[in-house]
């Protein structure tokens, strides 16, 4: 018998220790921003990420039937918030994205990445297996997809649009659809790439013509790559030290508390911080597909693979975005860019999984602990 109480063994340490390692280096990278001082962006992430931890385990002890539950319903909510955006939304910055509740400014498209997951995850583990290779299969999916995608895209935010696509799908693949669909879906999109190019908004547009061509407009369109890269370069290999950065201290490199923070890292800390700081995100994404595989239910698989993924694009796109490998879409580092909203969204992923982990856990016990 353990003398270590059972409660404190099916505590989700090693999850909880990789997240406080990211966040608590995430808040080492923040105080240097501010030129060595915990105010304004350290001590309110840490504060944040301390609350959102604890949301995180509360969410952790929800049982997973409850989420298949209210997977439906709460898509429902979230697109009639997306409804009511386009209606009474606030506009900054040229979009319209939130809805002032008063006390705060709430940013539904957010909760949309982690519940379009869960409510096509619903869709295919409702669906009979005879099924899958329908058409009844797919455009219902497409439809869940579908509208989110095009109210967010008009808001304007690409970034966020192409998050809900990519989950969605991801989903619809990992739920066993035939690969060729996606194969000529590839080939559609790309066909019909030149055609959408000409509808998006000019500041999009100058967005991809300056990541094909950056030093096009170093000192207009293309600033923000531009400095990224040097940055990122002048690091070297183990950086130049804490606190010791130029680009960020003297405010070359613009949002370098935000959506640029890897690139304020990477002058400081130089390629071993960057390739310490993408093998904590590799643990993070290993413990997600292990829960996804040991899922005993069709649901659960596709719910802790999807969300798993879901956060994987946040960390891929804004590297290659930081790395001039992508388009400048505002896609922020999840733990290290300052910020709430990304924050809450992979936490509420990270809840979800958790709670998958632990209901296959409790589901288990009585073969395996006896």
């Amino acid at each position: 018998m353990s003398i270590v109480p059972e409660p404190l063994t099916q505590f989700p340490w090693r999850v909880l220790g990789i997240l406080l390692a990211i966040a608590g280096f995430g808040t080492l990278v923040l105080y240097s921003a501010a030129g060595g001082s915990i105010t304004p962006w350290a001590i309110n992430q840490a504060v944040r990420f301390a609350i959102f931890s604890g949301m995180a385990l509360v969410l952790s002890r929800i049982p997973l039937e409850t989420f298949a539950r209210f997977a439906f319903p709460a898509y429902g909510v979230v697109l009639t918030a997306l409804f009511l955006v386009e209606l009474i939304g606030g506009v900054a910055g040229g979009s319209q994205r939130w809805i002032n509740l008063g006390f705060m400014q709430l940013q539904p498209s957010e909760f949309m990445k982690p519940v379009i997951v869960l409510a096509v995850a619903r869709f295919y583990a409702l669906l009979p297996v005879g099924e899958i290779r329908r058409w009844n299969a797919i455009w219902p999916a497409l439809v869940l997809i579908g509208v989110p995608w095009a109210l967010v895209l008009v808001q304007p935010d690409l970034g966020t649009a192409t998050m809900i696509a990519a989950g969605g799908v991801t989903v619809m693949f990992l739920a066993g659809l035939p690969l060729r669909l996606f194969v000529g879906s590839g080939l559609t999109l790309a066909a019909i790439v030149p055609i959408a190019f000409s509808f998006l908004h000019d500041y999009q547009k100058n967005r991809v013509l300056i990541f094909l061509d950056p030093e096009s407009d170093p000192l207009g369109a293309g600033y923000h790559i531009s400095q990224s890269k040097i940055a990122i370069g002048s690091g070297g290999i183990f950086g130049k030290g804490f606190l010791k950065g130029t680009q960020s201290h003297l405010d070359y490199l613009p949002e370098g508390h935000t959506d640029f923070v890897f690139a304020t890292m990477a002058e400081e800390w130089g390629l071993m911080g960057g390739v310490l700081l993408i093998g904590a995100f590799m643990l993070l994404f290993r413990w997600g597909i292990g829960v996804s595989l040991r899922a005993q239910d069709k649901y659960a698989r596709l719910v802790a693979a999807g969300l798993t993924t879901t956060i994987f694009f946040y960390v891929a796109i804004n590297l290659m975005m930081v790395m001039g490998l992508a388009p400048v879409v505002g896609i922020p580092l999840p733990f290290m860019s300052y910020g709430g909203s990304s924050m809450l969204t992979v936490m509420l992923c990270v809840g979800i999984i958790m709670a998958i982990e632990r209901s296959g856990r409790r589901r288990s016990r009585p073969g395996s602990w006896g």
